[in-house]
This record gives structure tokens, sequence and C-alpha cells, in this order.
């Protein structure tokens, strides 16, 4: 498998559920910088220029919430093991929609607003909202979403390395994160797991 990512993107979780997932990769930085997710090259591996992409064998998975479930679903004896009951793996599977379709949505608004306007001062209220929805999205995850320890209790989950990917944003998108006492004690957790220090090279 080949691994497209960026740093500081959602790509972390990824990276994180397959270094938890003990299967063989290869990682393939796209430079942001210089606008390489943009290029000729990108388009024809991931036409929605995006990260991450992961290449299985030729065909490139996108979109978090299914690379997370697939990886979960090659490696049931890892950590990510799905669960058998249907209702806890929808669960799982109705925190990291939320996640997609709506935490990082507001956290884009402050850095791509221009996927949904081109008018300056759209774009100017956009991003000065940002620290306010952030803000409104993790009231919700700290007061009724995350179980604790981990999100949907004590077991570790593929929604973790996505609630902690997120996380990561939060100072720069302006958000108090002393606020949120449970989000921070859940990614101190996530910085000791060997997957995250490695990734983040605090061997």
């Amino acid at each position: 498998m080949i691994l497209y990512t960026s740093p500081g993107t959602i790509g972390l979780a990824t990276q994180i559920a397959l270094e938890e997932s003990g299967l063989d990769y290869e990682q393939v930085t796209i430079d942001f910088a210089a606008s390489e997710q943009l290029s000729e090259h990108y388009r024809r591996i991931n036409p929605r220029l995006r990260v991450p992409a992961l290449d299985v064998d030729g065909e490139v998975l996108t979109e978090t919430q299914a690379i997370l479930v697939y990886i979960a679903q090659i490696s049931p004896g890892s950590t990510l093991a799905l669960p058998v009951d249907p209702l806890a793996f929808a669960r799982i599977q109705s925190f990291n929609s939320y996640l997609g379709s709506t935490v990082h949505v507001a956290h884009a608004h402050g850095r791509r607003g221009t996927r949904w306007t081109d008018d300056s001062d759209a774009l100017a209220a956009l991003a000065a909202f940002v620290p306010v929805s952030m803000a409104h999205c993790f009231d919700l995850i700290e007061s009724t979403l995350l179980k604790g320890p981990w999100v949907h209790g004590s077991s570790f989950s593929i929604s973790d390395p996505y609630l902690f990917a997120i996380s990561q944003w939060l100072e720069g998108d302006g958000v108090d994160v002393s606020r949120y006492p449970q989000v921070v004690a859940h990614r101190s957790s996530m910085l000791e797991r060997e997957s995250v220090r490695r990734i983040l090279g605090k061997d």
C-alpha cells in the first residue's frame, strides 16, 4: 500500500491507523506549500486533489472515514479491530461521520473557503467564524460524544486517531483548549502511543 499525505492534514489519522495495524505501507509526502496536490501527477492519483489517498494494489481509496474502516477490516487482530455488534460499529460510523461532515468542514472554512465562495467579504466572514464554529463542535464532543478515556469508552478504535488529528488544529483555529479537559486528556493519551510517537518523531 502507498499512502499519500501531507504534514498537518487529516492524513495524520490514516498514518496512525496504519502504524496501529502493523501493515506494511509506503508513505509519499505531498507538498501543499508547493501546491503539489494540484499537479497533473497527483490529479491522476486522486482527482479530488486532497489527502489522504491510499493506493491498494493500484486502486486508490479516498475519504478518511472509508480508509479507516478499510484498514481496520484488513487488520482484525490489531488494536483497530471493529466491534462485532452492529450498534457499536454504527456508533463509530456516527462519530466519524460527524468529524468528517461537520468538524472538518468548520475548520476548512478558515483555510479552504474558496471551496464555497470567491467573494472576499464572504471569505473573511467564514474565516472569522472558525473559532466559534470549531468551539461549538468541541463543546458537543467534550460534553456528550467523547466517553473517555477513548472516544467510545475503554476500547481504542479508529475514532481515536481521527479525533486526535482534528484536535491538533484547535489552537491554530483560535480555540481555547483549556475549555476541553477531556479532549486534552485524550490528546495526551494519544501522544503516549507508540504509533503516534513514531510518526511525530518522539522516540
